[in-house]
């Protein structure tokens, strides 16, 4: 017998039905959001991950405001050297009164250096452009108007004749005034060597901390490049600055204290340019008649060609006993009447860069990645055993001997003793030592004191 249904249950049936549909239909509403939401973030994630961009979230304070009781802020600066332009990208962080920390640094590096371009001008465009674009993405878009750009050369330009490097500067000038930083009239500029040597000397006290305790003492900075060397410091004993020759002598203004610093670049001590010295060459001339250049400090039986400044020399060593000797006997001639020397480094903590430090670590003196703590006196200990070992054997380098034992006088001529301790590091707190974050802050810091009713 077929069974009736009941109409109660029908009607239950009925009403139920779509509303259980409805709830099904919410459910599956909401994942479908949830899920998008999630899949979004995952997105961006990924993307920051791949373009090193950063996301800046909408609750921070628009620039020149403290956000939760600090002020962040940005600058960057280009480095144009010889060999490649570079960009540093640095965001600051302030507490009211206090002094700022660098909290973030974006770098990126391009090849051919900026003078590459001095018979075409033109060409050197998209190189900084590709670089501006980095800073586009590196920083907020609130805080553009308010971030200063700059760009400072250095030998690259240097050695340039004039009317090119200022046609190279006007064309990157052009470039800045179009992008949507702040940019000044000083904007590019070519820095002198004492200019280096400061801005080198302000970053190393920055990042130890020395310019934020007024009371504590500062360091000094060595700093070896192919063509200058640089020295500066903070004097302790108010007699160094009164006995130093007047082109020695720096004033700085940071945070509203004034440092009259002891500073120096010695153009044509540089490490490429003394061997060139050494071996009897003339800067920017080739051999007379492609005359070998024979030298003390090369291997007795060495012979080979070495390149410096795009010109190509013919070089070979000679026949010697105590390599060493002979070789501290010509370089002795070369810094002779060159050097200013001075007691005071023996009461200031010094530390050094560039080829010291390549130098210490390739014979094994300091650690090639973590750098290290030296004496002075060891440069001279290598100096002896590497050209006691060059006079029986070639070496993979054959300017290890002259350079070592270049740098060793350089520095006594400098007045450090034997067992004053150097430090040699590329990095403090992850941050290159460079010149290129010294120079924004004091840029900037000049900028505000502009700003300042008081200036």
């Amino acid at each position: 017998m077929r069974k009736i249904p009941n109409n109660g249950n029908l009607k239950m049936t009925k009403v139920a039905y779509p509303l259980g549909l409805f709830v099904c239909l919410f459910i599956y509403v909401a994942y479908i959001k949830w899920h998008w939401a999630s899949a979004t973030q995952a997105f961006f994630s990924i993307t920051e991950a791949a373009t090193g961009a950063r996301r800046v979230p909408q609750t921070r304070s628009p620039p020149g405001t403290a956000a939760r009781g600090h002020e962040v802020f940005y600058g960057i600066m280009f480095d144009a050297g010889s060999t490649g332009t570079r960009v540093h990208i640095f965001q600051f962080s302030r507490h009211p009164g206090e002094t700022p920390t660098l909290t973030h640094e974006t770098f990126k590096a391009l090849k051919p250096g900026l003078s590459a371009y001095a018979d075409d001008v033109e060409k050197s465009t998209p190189g900084i452009q590709e670089l501006l674009d980095v800073a586009k993405q590196d920083i907020p878009f609130d805080f553009w108007k308010d971030t200063p750009l700059v760009l400072k050369a250095t030998a690259g330009l240097r050695l340039l004749p004039g009317e090119k490097a200022q046609k190279l500067l006007q064309k990157v000038k052009e470039v800045f005034k179009a992008s949507p930083f702040l940019v000044g009239d000083d904007c590019v500029s070519i820095m002198n060597g004492t200019d280096e040597g400061v801005s080198a000397w302000i970053t190393i006290n920055f990042l130890t901390g020395s310019l934020k305790t007024p009371g504590r003492n500062s360091v000094g900075m060595l700093d070896l490049g192919g063509g200058s060397t640089q020295i500066t410091f903070l004097p302790r004993v108010e007699g160094t600055l009164q006995t130093s020759p007047p082109g020695y002598l720096a004033s700085l203004q940071m945070f509203n204290r004034t440092y009259k610093l002891y500073s120096y670049s010695y153009l044509g001590l540089g490490l490429m340019s003394a061997r060139l010295a050494i071996l009897g060459g003339i800067e920017g001339k080739p051999a007379k008649n492609g005359k070998e250049l024979v030298s003390p400090c090369l291997s007795p039986g060495y012979r080979g060609e070495w390149e410096h400044a795009e010109i190509t020399y013919r070089i070979s060593g000679q026949k010697a006993v105590n390599l060493h000797e002979l070789c501290a006997d010509r370089v002795s001639e070369v810094l002779r009447n060159k050097v200013h020397r001075t007691e005071e480094v023996k009461n200031v903590d010094f530390y050094a860069f560039s080829y010291y430090y390549d130098l210490a670590a390739a014979v094994g003196l300091i650690d090639a990645e973590k750098g290290g703590s030296l004496v002075v006196g060891d440069f001279e200990i290598a100096a002896k055993y590497v050209c006691r070992t060059a006079e029986t054997r070639p070496q993979s380098n054959p300017f290890v001997c002259m350079d070592l034992t270049y740098i060793s006088l350089l520095l006594q001529e400098f007045g450090f003793p034997g067992n004053k301790v150097l430090k040699l590091t590329r990095k403090i707190n992850n941050v290159e030592t460079s010149w290129a974050l010294g120079a924004i802050f004091h840029y900037i810091d000049s900028l505000n004191r502009q700003k300042s009713p008081a200036s």
